[in-house]
């Protein structure tokens, strides 16, 4: 059994497009075993209920952001190592600097391609086939 079809992943939007667009990319990478969630708020209680090898999450969202929710996850105990790719639409060198500092794995810049969330997915995860 191959990565794409043991990984699961959440993907964590704020607007459903850009979160559906997301996860018609991850459809076509093969991988689709997902959640998604609508902000961090929501995504941290599906990954204590259910844990995932891979978040995917959009940086600005309203209430419990992208790097609040990346933050709370790496401080947990049992999920602290979860894989963590952040997206964003502005390209802002603060911004990728202070989630190297919290342990996101990747930052994706808006728009992405297939194949740049594919390398970004593998530079967590390894070869996805």
């Amino acid at each position: 059994m191959s990565v794409k079809d043991m990984l699961r992943v959440i993907v964590v939007d704020d607007h459903i497009t850009s979160r559906m667009m997301t996860v018609d990319s991850l459809n076509q990478l093969g991988i689709v075993n997902i959640v998604h969630a609508k902000d961090g708020r929501e995504a941290f209680t599906k990954i204590m209920g259910s844990p995932v090898h891979l978040i995917i999450s959009d940086l600005y969202m309203p209430e419990v952001d992208g790097l609040q929710l990346i933050k709370a996850i790496r401080k947990h105990p049992k999920l602290g190592k979860t894989g963590a790719i952040l997206i964003t639409g502005k390209k802002d060198l603060r911004v990728v600097q202070a989630a190297r500092t919290i342990g996101v794995n990747n930052v994706l810049a808006k728009p992405f391609t297939v194949d740049k969330l594919k390398s970004a997915i593998e530079s967590v995860v390894g070869r996805l086939h």
